[in-house]
């Protein structure tokens, strides 16, 4: 069924968070309802819809940053009370913008995830659990990573409320009480909860911070998958969810809001599987949605917030009417009457704005000036792609991005990203000085450019800073700084299990260090670890690279750590940075390996197919110019090969795909050379000077002569 809606922006406030945006439950029957949203400068705003304008009902004074909001009240009445969190404080409103409870939850930390039901308060911070009833305290849980989401179950069939909280370790923790009942394997990080039926039930969903999407039913001792929306055409992550009948058809549709601007609506077909009926892209990413009746009564829409607190409805209205002649009469001027308050309102604004300018020129120019940056929100976010292992950086501004300067210590190669409109100039570098730069890149965004999305691969073994400089398009000019670390073992992603039967490497350190020293130094080594020392007396960590697929288990305690891989420059890596760590802390380390030389033809099989295919790839590319020529000259490519004239049909395809992957190749070598120097290190042997032979072979691909070089060498 196809779905038409029509964009309605209402109001602008500040920056939001996510999940600070609800609908007030409905007076009747489709008639129009009340919307809550809280932002960045601590306001709370209730606004409802009147002759098509947004009025306020109350607006809160500003104070501390709002990070989450929920509607509660008593059981069996209608959920109308506001809750809102900000620092390690609860704030309860009644829907008339009275203040009828504030509770300090006594947190080290601020509070960033929150579900109320009844008397029952849940609460969140980075690793830290509460339960509250009647704000007295219940329940406690440390979790072993940082807590994205938390939502609660209650419904006939369970017998007490179950909290389930989202873990950036690819887990949903399903809690006891205090205790964890058991947890659920995710594809990905999931960022957020929502209920699946908001009667009750025992059905959650969940979104990733990669994208995809996912029904759980959950039982007293064990969950089961109902269904999971893949990724496939590379989306941004997922930020908000909802349930809500947007088509009117008796079920309920998915309405899905993500960090790239994507408004999705999923309905379900007779076998209950989601199929994707109606897609919108805005500017900015989607930090709250929920589905309603806000502008007209009758007519239901998707409400929507954005990261710069645009408050956006997606209506089934019809924007243009198809009327009789009195109709066309009363709807002009409908029309007329809101574009003269528009215009009024520019005008004033305009007004506004000179103002301001002539009084910053006169504080500016007097003797006892003082020169005020201005300050801007950036919502950035710098994580690994598993499809094609490369690291992905999202920027966000409250205001449009003027330039922005990317820094890195490190080689890194940057990719195109089809998203990207910004010009992109490099810079020289001087690679060969102390602390000198490997990459300096600007880029010159376009007019109203508030996001900007960019795509860095780095190489394992090569770790250091990578720094971008954003310049928004501020008076007086002001630069805000963001760094991410590029860490040695950058590629490698968590994973829930290994494949035990492949031939491992083995690492193991013996030493006085203690469980949070050794901890920190495979945190500094690789991503996806919680910076937070584990509970316990030994953890073990279980990784794959996304790059080769190769894989690695970390098991470490105090005193001692064992390190496990089937590819053996992951094993060299380790060996090489967690001694330099040992070392700068004055700590004697007794490393041993237990090298297994199966491992290395079979690392060398795994990379063999991306070998061949890139390979092919240069070759075909290369072909392309020589073939187009033979083509003009002769007037035809009939004459040609299959094979040739197929790449002549698939030239431009093919050279976007070689653009996209630079020194794919090239990388590839420097793989198969670093495991080659790796596997002889290993034995005490130095083979740095068989390496031009090894490229000979290289150059000429044959996986059993390069198999045959390795072992004879």
């Amino acid at each position: 069924m196809e779905i038409h809606l029509n964009r309605v922006d209402y109001i602008q406030v500040g920056v939001t968070s996510q999940k600070t945006m609800r609908l007030l439950p409905a007076v009747g029957k489709k008639a129009t309802q009340k919307v809550a949203v809280a932002d960045h400068d601590g306001i709370l705003t209730c606004f409802g819809m009147k002759k098509g304008e947004a009025v306020p009902l109350f607006k809160t004074l500003p104070g501390q940053k709002i990070t989450r909001l929920d509607l509660g009240g008593a059981a069996g009445t209608p959920q109308e009370k506001i809750f809102v969190c900000s620092g390690s404080q609860v704030r309860g409103f009644t829907k008339k913008g009275k203040q009828f409870l504030t509770f300090e939850a006594n947190l080290t930390e601020s509070i960033n995830a929150m579900h109320v039901s009844g008397a029952d308060l849940f609460v969140c911070a980075s690793y830290i659990y509460n339960h509250y009833c009647d704000c007295k305290d219940q329940d406690y849980y440390l979790s072993g990573d940082k807590i994205n989401d938390i939502t609660c179950l209650s419904s006939e069939n369970l017998t007490r409320f179950v909290p389930i909280l989202a873990c950036q370790d690819r887990v949903l923790r399903v809690l006891r009480g205090s205790e964890l009942a058991y947890d659920i394997e995710v594809p990905g990080p999931p960022s957020l909860l929502e209920l699946y039926n908001k009667d009750g039930g025992e059905e959650i969903l969940y979104g990733t911070t990669d994208g995809k999407i996912g029904l759980v039913h959950i039982g007293e001792s064990s969950a089961s998958t109902k269904w999971e929306i893949d990724n496939d055409k590379k989306k941004g992550g997922i930020l908000c969810i909802d349930t809500y009948d947007i088509v009117d058809d008796g079920v309920n549709d998915l309405l899905v809001g993500r960090d790239d601007g994507t408004v999705e609506v999923y309905g379900f077909d007779s076998a209950s599987e989601p199929t994707l009926r109606f897609e919108h892209v805005l500017s900015e990413s989607i930090t709250s949605i929920q589905g309603g009746c806000v502008g007209k009564e009758s007519y239901d829409e998707i409400l929507t917030t954005t990261y710069t607190g645009w408050v956006t409805g997606l209506t089934t209205e019809p924007q243009k009417a198809e009327a009789g002649p009195g109709d066309e009469i009363r709807m002009s001027k409908e029309v007329q009457s809101k574009v003269e308050a528009l215009r009024s309102e520019l005008e004033q604004l305009q007004v506004k704005v000179l103002q301001g300018r002539e009084q910053y020129q006169q504080t500016s120019q007097s003797s006892t000036a003082v020169s005020a940056v201005p300050v801007f929100s950036i919502n950035d976010k710098f994580t690994l792609c598993q499809d094609d292992a490369s690291y992905s950086l999202m920027l966000e501004v409250q205001t449009a991005i003027d330039n922005l300067l990317l820094q890195s210590d490190v080689p890194i190669d940057l990719l195109d990203v089809d998203k990207n409109s910004a010009v992109v100039s490099f810079s020289e570098c001087d690679s060969e000085q102390p602390n000198g730069n490997f990459l300096l890149a600007t880029y010159r965004c376009q007019a109203n450019t508030t996001r900007l999305e960019l795509k860095v691969r780095s190489i394992e073994g090569q770790y250091g800073t990578l720094q971008a400089y954003i310049t928004p398009r501020l008076q007086p000019k002001t630069c805000q700084v963001r760094q991410y670390q590029i860490k040695p073992l950058s590629l490698h992603q968590r994973t829930h299990s290994i494949d035990q039967e492949r031939p491992m490497n083995r690492l193991s350190l013996v030493g006085q260090f203690s469980f949070a020293e050794i901890h920190s130094w495979v945190v500094f080594c690789l991503p996806e670890v919680p910076e937070k020392t584990p509970a316990g007396e030994s953890i073990a960590f279980y990784f794959h690279n996304t790059f080769l697929g190769t894989q690695l288990e970390a098991t470490y305690c105090k005193g001692e750590g064992h390190f496990k891989s089937d590819n053996i420059s992951t094993i060299s890596i380790l060996s090489d940075v967690l001694s330099k760590e040992a070392t700068k802390r004055k700590i004697n380390l007794n490393v041993s390996y237990d090298i297994n030389d199966d491992s290395v033809s079979h690392t060398l099989k795994m990379i063999h197919p991306k070998l061949e295919y890139q390979l092919m790839l240069a070759r075909k590319v290369q072909l392309i110019d020589a073939l187009k020529e033979l083509q003009v000259h002769e007037g035809t490519a009939d004459f040609l090969i299959p094979e040739y004239r197929n790449i002549l049909d698939e030239s431009n395809n093919l050279l976007v795909e070689y653009k996209k992957q630079p020194a794919h190749l090239e990388r590839l070598y420097g793989m198969i050379t670093d495991l080659f120097i790796d596997k002889f290190k290993f034995k005490g042997q130095n083979v740095k000077t068989k390496v031009s032979s090894l490229l000979e072979i290289l150059d000429n691909y044959d996986l059993n002569s390069l198999l045959d070089f390795f072992n004879e060498a």
